[in-house]
C-alpha cells in the first residue's frame, strides 16, 4: 500500500473539495485575468468566515457573478445585488456583494491601465514566486510588506476588502507566494 502523500497542515483531509484544491490550484502560478478576479472576490468574501465555507460555495458564486467576468460584473444594477443578495447559496454581506462590483470596476480600469491585471499584480513580486520555504504553521505569516504594498495600492485604486491580510490569502491563492510547507508534495512543484 501506497503512503499517504504530505500536504500543508490547513488541508481537511476527509473533504475532497479541500483536498483537491490544494493539490491542483493553490499556489499554482496564475496568468489568467478572470482567475485572478475569482480569487480576489472570494478571498473577499471570505472575511470573517472559513475558506471551507467559500470553497463550498464557489460554483455557486461562478453562476451568480457571471464566471467572474469582470466586464459583465462592472455592470450590475442595484436590482442585481439586490437579487443576489436573496440568494442563499452565496454570503448574503451587502458591503461585500457590493465591493464586488466596485473591485470589478476598478479590475478594469487596471486592465485598461496595464494591458492586464496579471501584468500589474506580477510586478509586486519581481515577476516570479517568491519561495517562502515554510516549516510549519508557525512560518507562515498573516501578511507581509509586499502584501501590505498591494494591498495599499489596490485600496488607492478603489478597491474594497483587500486588506493586508486577505491580499495575502490571496496572493498565496495565485501563486505569487509559495506557502506549501517544504515537507508538502507540492512545495517543489
Amino acid at each position: 500500500m501506497a503512503a499517504e502523500l504530505k500536504r500543508c497542515f490547513w488541508v481537511s483531509l476527509d473533504k475532497t473539495y479541500y483536498v483537491e484544491y490544494h493539490d491542483t490550484e493553490w499556489g499554482v502560478p496564475v496568468h489568467n485575468d478572470q482567475r485572478h478576479f475569482e480569487m480576489l472576490i472570494l478571498e473577499g468574501a471570505q472575511a470573517g468566515l472559513s475558506w471551507e465555507t467559500i470553497l463550498r460555495k464557489r460554483e455557486y458564486y461562478r453562476r451568480a457573478f457571471d464566471a467572474f467576468d469582470p466586464a459583465k460584473v462592472a455592470r450590475f444594477t442595484p436590482a442585481r445585488v439586490e437579487k443576489l443578495l436573496l440568494n442563499p447559496r452565496l454570503v448574503r454581506n451587502r458591503l461585500k456583494i457590493n465591493s464586488a462590483v466596485k473591485n470589478a470596476r476598478a479590475f478594469l480600469a487596471i486592465q485598461k491601465e496595464f494591458g492586464s491585471f496579471d501584468a500589474y499584480v506580477w510586478r509586486f513580486v519581481g515577476n516570479r514566486t517568491i519561495d517562502g520555504k515554510r516549516k510549519s504553521r508557525a512560518d507562515v505569516p498573516a501578511k507581509t510588506e509586499v502584501s501590505d504594498a498591494l494591498s495599499k495600492d489596490l485600496q488607492k485604486r478603489g478597491f474594497n476588502f483587500v486588506g493586508s491580510t486577505i491580499v495575502y490569502s490571496y496572493m498565496q491563492a495565485v501563486g505569487l507566494v509559495n506557502d506549501h510547507t517544504i515537507d508538502c508534495f507540492r512545495h517543489g512543484s
